[in-house]
């Protein structure tokens, strides 16, 4: 599974998913870093097949209205640190990959994760 992270998430979250053994890339990595447009991040998306993570509600819009990006997290957690995102993420890996399996659209808020689809 491959992901992409926005520039709203830490780049941490990236290398947490790297050492756990998916392949990701936060948009630091990309030619326009966290200044890459959002149709950019799609297009890439689509292009190397990877689940997008962001807090942004356009990439929400988008997706109900395009079904693009084919895959998204949205990450509703308010302002919270990022030891503690990367705890929810840890905490709860296995299921987040489960859910994607089988939905596109899935939403973690602090106190938990759900399909969308």
């Amino acid at each position: 599974m491959k992901f992409l992270i926005d520039a709203q998430l830490p780049k941490s979250l990236s290398e947490f998913l790297k050492h756990k053994g998916f392949n990701s890339i936060h948009t630091l990595e990309l030619p326009g870093k966290n200044r890459t447009k959002d149709i950019q991040i799609i297009q890439e998306a689509i292009k190397e097949n990877r689940v997008v993570i962001s807090k942004d509600n356009d990439f929400l819009d988008s997706f109900l209205i395009k079904s693009e990006p084919p895959k998204l997290i949205m990450v509703r957690t308010g302002n919270i640190s990022n030891k503690e995102l990367l705890k929810i993420f840890e905490n709860n890996l296995d299921r987040i990959t489960a859910m994607l399996a089988k939905s596109n659209l899935i939403e973690i808020n602090r106190r938990d994760i759900a399909e969308r689809d």
